[in-house]
């Protein structure tokens, strides 16, 4: 793909990965207690600082990828961040039955999402993102002189095979 289709694909990918994390972190910014007490269910080491740490990562992460700011570091700190919350979150092999397909089901979801934020980090934005707005901003680059054209031989008055003149380059 070249050009805006690329442009547009990978603003559309952004979007999507954005879009499965914020409404959550959103949710969880207004009740990082209760968040704070899903984790320490889990078995979480100090849930409060984990949790206040969580909400940040997931409401401002997102809005960093949306905007293309920082793609390396956002794309790696948001695949470890998601690979990190899909274990503790979701322990499937502690489960059985239907518990830990549901389980099991979510953690790869997740690990799904790690993976396109990793391959974020290493296309990052395009064109569309934070920096290619500033980029196109800017005033352009100066146009390039003309190329001069070839020097002509003199012909002598010797007619050239087929009876025709050279062709004129367009100016």
């Amino acid at each position: 793909m070249f050009g805006s289709a690329q442009n547009g694909v990978l603003l559309a990918a952004r979007l999507l990965m954005a879009s499965a994390l914020l409404p959550t972190g959103i949710a969880r910014a207004l009740n990082v207690s209760g968040f704070a007490v899903t984790l320490a269910g889990a078995g979480c080491p100090a849930p409060n600082a984990v949790a206040t740490a969580a909400v940040i990562v997931q409401v401002f992460g997102p809005l960093a990828v949306i905007l293309g700011v920082m793609p390396r570091i956002t794309g790696l700190a948001m695949a470890g961040f998601v690979a990190g919350m899909a274990a503790l979150l979701h322990p499937f092999w502690l489960q059985a039955g239907a518990a830990a397909v549901t389980e099991r089901t979510f953690f790869l979801a997740d690990l799904g999402l790690a993976g396109a934020f990793l391959m974020y980090a290493m296309t990052g934005p395009g064109a569309w993102g934070w920096q290619g707005f500033f980029r196109s901003s800017e005033t352009p680059a100066p146009a390039r002189a003309p190329a001069k054209a070839p020097a002509r031989a003199k012909s002598g008055g010797v007619k050239r095979a087929g009876g025709r003149a050279p062709a004129r380059a367009a100016a």
